[in-house]
């Protein structure tokens, strides 16, 4: 009994050592780590490499514990499987034993998972489309024509109008100069007026009678020199709008892209994202693959397709993730807003590994820690400008020194009118011999009555027998 207990911890013992002696020897090696240049994933400098897939592998090592020796794939390629079953690239070094780890942005397919093993993805991607922002046209709205202000800047706008012709009112009231003979003559600045003279001064258009007095003629000019400014800055930017948009066609997704024959398109030789349209069922997806196929429009890197991008006349279909980036670098670049075939970029061990499952947990706790989102946001940084287009729309703020001026010339002609009238009640004052500030009432409520004295004196006329 006691030789045969022995025997049994003998073979427990040798079970539990042959079980944990990958995590042992990981623990206890360097590991030989397997990638391949790409920007932002992995770049060199000087002797080092740097990018979004040497810091994931930095934390990735933090948490497990192990030590690590990158070098670059030496057939600069992911990982392709050919006729007789045998992998390239980085899927082949590892399947050879050459490497490791992978850590590249490889794609989890169905393929690779059967020939190593892949963890969780630490990076969520699709397929898009990349293309010149001047071959790409958006469907004119019914409104585009307010596109040039924000709506901050119409509503100033607005409110500019109704005070500038408030106050021709006003001043053609107060000013004796526009107004002698408020008990006989008939005021011609009605309110009603005020607005048509002041929406005909925006359309260039003059809409008299005209202000005679020095007060209504500096509100005048002054909303004039405001219009002539406000029409220049609307033609500038709905022109430099409409010339951005003028594009000869109309882009938004595959479908568009599969029924067209005008702009050439491709995507990178060997790819995930060429399987996935070759193994389609998609009649649209099936058709840009068939052309695909018939032009040999493939490209061989990535930066080649970029470049293609870039030149004009042609759309480079990859991972949204790397498009992403290539407009994030190139402004004249834009991707096309649809995804499809969403996927992931998961890292690769040797089929059955150990230390699988450890990494992939690794990946999810850096997930929930929002580290993986902190590197992409690192790596994909902007280094565009924002668009001249429809995204610079004037804001009020940016024109606030037209309006600034516009409120100075209201105040100085109410002013003026307001002196106008002292100097006329002061006059009157002698001659009346009353006091100058009860003439200047009188003058007042006579002038802001909202009918005209004569009209009420020939009304109460008429009312006699």
């Amino acid at each position: 009994m006691v030789r045969i207990s022995n025997m049994l911890g003998f073979v427990s013992l040798c079970i539990v050592l042959l079980l944990g002696s990958e995590v042992c020897i990981a623990a206890r090696q360097e590991l030989i780590v397997t990638t391949i240049k790409q920007d932002p994933y992995t770049m060199s400098k000087g002797s080092q490499l740097e990018g979004y897939c040497m810091d994931l592998l930095t934390e990735l090592a933090k948490k497990l514990g192990f030590k690590y020796k990158v070098h670059l794939v030496k057939d600069g390629s992911y990982g392709r499987q050919d006729e007789n079953g045998n992998w390239n690239g980085m899927i082949g070094e590892v399947v050879r034993g050459e490497a490791d780890l992978a850590v590249a942005p490889l794609t989890l397919t169905a393929a690779r998972e059967k020939a190593v093993g892949m963890t969780k993805p630490y990076m969520q991607t699709g397929i898009s489309i990349l293309l010149r922002k001047d071959i790409v046209s958006e469907e004119a709205g019914f409104f585009d024509f307010l596109s040039p202000f924000s709506g901050e800047t119409w509503f100033g706008i607005l409110i500019a109008y109704f005070v500038t012709a408030v106050c021709i009112c006003i001043v053609g009231r107060l000013s004796p100069c526009e107004w002698s003979q408020p008990e006989t003559e008939p005021n011609h600045f009605t309110l009603l007026h005020s607005l048509w003279y002041t929406a005909g001064a925006l359309s260039l258009q003059g809409a008299g009678p005209h202000p005679k007095a020095v007060s209504g003629r500096v509100i005048s000019c002054t909303w004039w020199l405001f219009a002539v400014v406000l029409l220049a800055c609307y033609f500038s930017s709905l022109s430099s709008t409409q010339g951005s948009d003028s594009a000869p066609l109309m882009i938004k997704g595959f479908e568009d892209l599969a029924n067209q024959d005008v702009i050439e398109y491709g995507t990178l030789a060997g790819s995930s994202t060429l399987a996935f349209f070759k193994n389609s069922n998609n009649p649209s997806y099936r058709r840009i693959y068939e052309h695909m196929e018939r032009r040999k429009s493939f490209v061989s890197s990535m930066d080649e397709g970029v470049q293609k991008a870039k030149e004009g006349n042609y759309a480079f279909i990859g991972e949204s993730v790397s498009l992403d980036l290539a407009v994030a670098r190139h402004c004249e670049l834009v991707r096309a807003h649809e995804v499809i075939g969403m996927r992931g970029y998961s890292i690769v061990t040797p089929l059955g590994s150990a230390m699988l499952k450890n990494l992939s947990v690794a990946i999810l706790q850096l997930s929930e820690a929002g580290e993986l989102a902190y590197l992409r946001t690192k790596w994909w940084a902007s280094s565009c400008l924002p668009d001249n287009a429809k995204a610079s729309s004037l804001r009020a703020h940016s024109m606030k020194g037209i309006f600034l001026v516009l409120a100075i010339g209201l105040g100085i002609g109410v002013l003026l009118s307001l002196f106008e009238l002292t100097t006329k009640s002061r006059s009157a004052a002698g001659e009346q011999k009353k006091s100058c500030c009860t003439v200047l009432t009188q003058e007042l409520s006579q002038r802001l009555r909202m009918t005209n004295t004569k009209r009420d004196q020939d009304t109460s006329d008429k009312s006699k027998p």
